[in-house]
């Protein structure tokens, strides 16, 4: 406890490039990155294959795929490519050992979630309802924006939220291949045989961990429609649901 306190009220410790500030935006980009570009190509693929019901034995296999493997060994199998690709793309084979591997197997994990959350968030909306808004007019756009995403953000944000803690575990263990992060302070502790870095980067990542967990139950709560909330009321009839959608699409 002594080695904590000593490291953690260290004025050296909180400035510099290896200063935990510096560590903390390190982790956090790293991951909202792999999370931005797993949404980019999860997303969309997730939303087509809820909406359509097309391809979704295919989705849920390779999510399932995509769970199965080890973050870590996702890591190693990419390093070796990583290596050998970079005289054919040009960039530093410094990157291939340390942030590209990391990164790309922070988005591989990412995608499943947020995949499975897509298509399974916009299978749960009530058929029903859907079936209603094609017989009033609506089009395959408004149903989708207006009726299916809303009623499935609950589930949508939840699976971000498992995409989320995955990647910031993720980039915690990527600290082994000096991919820096708050996992740096965790590696190099074990490493110098320092106590204080080592309990200062468990704590730090830990509590990383639980706060973006908590923000984002809250956000998860706060997108749920009011009807969808315990004790909130929802309309009885399908029609009467779609009343304030239809209205917005057609003054859209």
């Amino acid at each position: 406890m002594d080695a904590l306190v000593t490291f953690a009220t260290d004025a050296a410790n909180w400035s510099g490039t290896n200063g935990i500030p510096t560590r903390l935006v390190e982790h956090l980009m790293l991951a909202l990155a792999a999370v931005g570009v797993a949404t980019v190509i999860a997303l969309p693929a997730g939303l087509y294959i809820g909406h359509t019901g097309r391809g979704q034995l295919l989705g849920i296999n390779l999510a399932n795929i995509g769970r199965a493997i080890p973050s870590y060994a996702v890591m190693v199998m990419i390093l070796p490519l990583a290596l050998a690709w970079a005289p054919t793309f040009g960039y530093d084979p410094r990157l291939g050992l340390s942030v590209i591997p990391i990164f790309l197997a922070m988005v591989l994990l990412a995608i499943p979630p947020i995949l499975v959350a897509a298509f399974s968030g916009l299978r749960e909306v009530d058929r029903d309802l859907v079936e209603s808004a094609r017989g009033m007019g609506m089009q395959e756009r408004q149903i989708l924006l207006g009726i299916e995403i809303p009623l499935a953000m609950p589930i949508l944000v939840g699976g971000y939220r498992t995409a989320m803690l995955q990647v910031i575990a993720t980039a915690t263990i990527g600290a082994i291949l000096d991919g820096g992060g708050l996992g740096q302070f965790i590696v190099d502790g074990i490493a110098r045989r320092d106590d204080g870095m080592l309990y200062t980067g468990v704590i730090l990542v830990a509590t990383l961990a639980i706060g973006v967990d908590v923000g984002m139950s809250w956000l998860q709560r706060r997108l749920t429609p009011r009807s969808l909330r315990p004790g909130g009321t929802a309309r009885s009839d399908p029609a009467g649901a779609l009343e304030p959608t239809a209205a917005q699409g057609s003054a859209a």
